[in-house]
């Protein structure tokens, strides 16, 4: 692998692990504040791109981003408001079989109103071909232009001059900048403001909250519609980035209560750090085209046949990678139940 291609595998990984950040804020958000694990999180995601998608043939993508993330939260409100309040008192198994149900209702609705196919949701002009493109020539070393390199940077007069151009697209740095712009609104809101405190408080002094005057059940009936907000803005931001179809809540689900879990149950630090963990290691393994048995050779391990060498040696490491955030699940449950930063065993 060139440097500049682990320089772009490098990007890309973050910036996927900054999008599953971006599901698991608002998963993080709604089990830390009211101890519910919601399994339809990432259904709330497919509906943020297919009403963003709708919304962008309206009125542009801008006011779509605003207002399609607003819908998907006032649908989580309206869904604590007259289902999951009425679960809550029975304990945490009815919660998690009303969501699990609530998933596989959301995915038919789509797929009735916006059909099996999927959807071509073109981001807006500011957003279409790099944000950068970094240029490596063997006589000028490496350097980043903004936007798309000329032709004249990327061809070389002289045969053997290599130059290398590798572009960064936009809509993945779009997405990075409003994933930490989230980290750090989710931050303030909930440390530095009175809202944030009488959230914190309604969850372990419920009691006290109703005594000064503040209504609990809509306190956390909010606090579940902004998880699911969020949800929704990363279905917006993620549909212009990958792909909008039906199958997208199912392809992301399982992979953010991996993170939601590596990183610590409730804690949204820990979420940040096990999304860019995974995203980085999903998408360097997808890079590198080796086999397994290449690769410990080039560590110094001796591979042969006589053992399982020859499965080492015919597995590529871009195979097992969709396998490596279970693995790493695995491996965090065993070493350390309550994950990287969190504080509860489950």
């Amino acid at each position: 692998m060139t440097f500049e291609g682990f320089v772009i595998s490098l990007l890309n990984g973050v910036s996927y692990g900054l999008l599953l950040f971006m599901l698991c804020a608002g998963l993080t958000l709604i089990f830390s504040l009211m101890g519910v694990l919601n399994f339809a999180h990432a259904s709330f995601y497919m509906v943020g791109a297919y009403v963003g998608w709708t919304l962008t043939q309206i009125m542009g993508f801008w006011l779509a981003l605003v207002l399609a993330p607003l819908a998907v939260g006032l649908l989580g409100a309206a869904f604590e408001r007259w289902a999951l309040r009425r679960t809550h008192k029975f304990g945490h198994v009815p919660e998690l079989l009303v969501t699990f149900g609530l998933s596989y209702v959301m995915l038919e609705i789509v797929q009735l109103v916006w059909g099996r196919v999927a959807l071509d949701f073109v981001p807006p002009d500011l957003l279409q071909g790099p944000a950068f493109t970094i240029v490596n020539s063997s006589i000028d070393g490496m350097h980043v232009t903004l936007g798309q390199a000329s032709a004249g940077e990327c061809q070389a007069a002289d045969p053997a001059v290599r130059i290398a151009c590798s572009p960064f697209p936009a809509t993945r740095a779009f997405m990075a900048v409003t994933a930490v712009a989230m980290l750090v609104s989710l931050w303030l809101l909930v440390t530095r403001t009175r809202i944030g405190l009488v959230i914190q408080a309604a969850l372990t002094h419920p009691d006290m909250v109703e005594a000064l005057g503040h209504n609990v059940p809509r306190v956390l009936m909010w606090i579940f519609a902004l998880g699911c907000a969020l949800a929704g803005l990363a279905g917006v931001v993620g549909g212009a980035t990958f792909v909008t179809e039906p199958g997208m809540a199912a392809a992301v689900g399982p992979i953010i209560f991996v993170v939601v879990v590596v990183g610590g149950m409730g804690s949204l630090a820990g979420a940040f750090i096990a999304s860019l963990l995974i995203g980085v290691v999903q998408t360097f393994a997808v890079a590198i085209d080796q086999s397994l048995g290449g690769l410990a050779t080039s560590l110094g391990w001796a591979v042969g046949p006589e053992t399982f060498g020859w499965i080492l040696l015919r597995l590529k490491l871009a195979q097992i990678a969709p396998i490596l955030p279970y693995l790493l699940l695995v491996v965090m449950l065993i070493v350390r139940p309550k994950g990287l930063l969190g504080t509860r065993e489950g």
